[in-house]
């Protein structure tokens, strides 16, 4: 599933100034809706996490398996989608997708055991893990080259709004339960309400897939040339010479080999080194702990001896500041290069995590009746909003972009699709221990994910590539 949307305009035509720009931003939004999905569904559980444990009467280890089952599916989703687009095209995919998300948020809304629950989050784990590989991979396949990394961006934006959403939905659901997550409106518990919503973005994405256009490249690969040309024109400009850019696309795919997981094999240890660099850059962005804040923030908060309605005020007010982190990158990333915003997230999330470790270092209590003293409590919220933005600004955007332009183009299918995958399991093992870590020592677990975020700098500044104005042709 590679791309060589990047590749100058035959012809004469200007590729870095697309006659159509408005349109191609249209194309991507509606493509990142699967990141808009993702978002939502990786927040929404954080709204309803107190609500199951009450309702199906689940320790801290169970409910951490339920919570993180989603991501079992992204795992198989995305190591499994590059393929299944191959074969049968990029929109087949996203609608595909759209509908396993549907099936997942009327599911998870109507459970009658915990099992139920989580096989229902499995199917829409699915979902999002196809999501997840098509949606970059269709975006670079789509992107005029100037505008590839600001439009790979898109992503991620999309991610940290869905993010932001659900927990706006969620406040407002806990608001009209009169601040009570199980308490009833309309026949259903309020945490229902929450994980069934989504059921409205999934349908979005899903008709928004029926009005954008099928990748170029996809349509070369199975002989529709006309169409090819039609959106060619579409999203680089009417002046290129869509003919000489088909025979471009045609001859790379048919000089291409199809990549293969065999393919990524030949290194030391296993995988090919360039493959070893994509599964590091997926594994530190998990394990520096980003997910805990969005998974367990009202629990947190809450544990710390904020109310549950104000919890959700303050999960919230973080996400505002993803939002903000996230533009800062998307402004950045085509200007300073990917290799040096990383490194500005890594030293800020070490030093903000350290803080954080400190600040729970003074929690008192047990079980439901834990407190920070006044002090400690602000530092752990200032902390945390400035581990959110420096991971915002850099590793939420920086990581997206590098693994759809590193890998090359012999492997980009089958390497991303593992990446990808490692991602998503790295995010279940954080996910699933968060809550036995908090029960034994909440402020070692924050001790933990600062070590990862400052071993990542040297991983950085030794492994990392830097992809900022190359073509993708010439990754090798």
């Amino acid at each position: 599933m590679t791309s060589t949307a990047n590749a100058p305009a035959a012809g004469g035509g200007s590729a870095d100034h697309p006659d159509h720009l408005g349109h191609v931003i249209f194309i991507t939004a509606a493509a990142a809706m699967g990141g808009f999905l993702f978002g939502y569904d990786s927040s929404v559980i954080n709204g309803a996490v107190e609500a199951i444990r009450d309702r199906f009467d689940v320790g801290s280890a169970a409910l951490a398996q339920v919570i993180a089952a989603a991501l079992i599916g992204c795992a198989f989703g995305a190591a499994t989608a590059g393929r299944i687009a191959d074969r049968i095209g990029r929109i087949r995919c996203m609608q595909i997708a759209a509908v396993l998300f549907t099936a997942s948020a009327l599911g998870s809304a109507l459970p009658f055991a915990l099992w139920d629950l989580a096989t229902w989050r499995v199917i829409g784990g699915f979902g999002i893990g196809m999501a997840s590989v098509i949606g970059p991979a269709y975006i670079a396949e789509v992107s005029p080259p100037a505008y590839r990394g600001r439009l790979a961006s898109f992503q991620q934006a999309a991610i940290v709004i869905g993010i932001a959403v659900s927990q706006l939905v969620n406040w407002g659901i806990l608001n009209l339960a009169d601040g009570d997550q199980r308490g009833e409106i309309g026949g259903l518990e309020a945490w229902q309400w929450m994980l069934g919503v989504m059921v409205i973005p999934a349908v979005l994405y899903g008709l928004l897939s029926f009005v954008i256009p099928e990748s170029p490249r996809f349509l070369v690969s199975v002989g529709r040339m006309e169409k090819a040309k039609v959106v060619l024109r579409e999203v680089e400009g009417d002046r290129i010479d869509a003919d000489a850019r088909v025979r471009e696309i045609d001859n790379a795919i048919h000089s291409e080999h199809k990549s293969t997981f065999k393919d990524l094999l030949g290194g030391r240890f296993g995988f090919l080194p360039i493959v070893w660099i994509g599964i590091g850059l997926s594994v530190f962005q998990q394990l520096v702990g980003i997910n805990v804040i969005f998974y367990y923030s009202s629990s947190l908060w809450q544990s710390v001896g904020i109310d549950a309605s104000s919890s959700f005020l303050y999960s919230f007010e973080t996400s505002v500041v993803n939002i903000i982190g996230t533009v800062i990158a998307m402004l950045l990333v085509d200007r300073i290069g990917r290799k040096p915003l990383a490194l500005i997230g890594s030293v800020g999330m070490t030093l903000s995590l350290s803080l954080a470790a400190w600040a729970f270092s003074f929690r008192s209590g047990s079980g439901d009746d834990i407190t920070l003293p006044h002090t400690q409590g602000l530092v752990a919220l200032f902390a945390a909003n400035f581990f959110v933005l420096f991971f915002a600004l850099s590793w939420g955007v920086v990581v997206w972009v590098l693994l759809g332009e590193m890998f090359p183009g012999r492997i980009r299918a089958a390497a991303l699709g593992v990446a990808a995958a490692a991602q998503w399991i790295a995010n279940w093992v954080i996910t699933v221990s968060f809550p036995s870590l908090s029960d034994w020592n909440l402020s070692g677990a924050y001790v933990i994910y600062a070590c990862f975020a400052l071993l990542s700098i040297p991983f950085i500044l030794k492994w990392v590539p830097e992809t900022k104005g190359k073509a993708l042709e010439e990754m090798g």
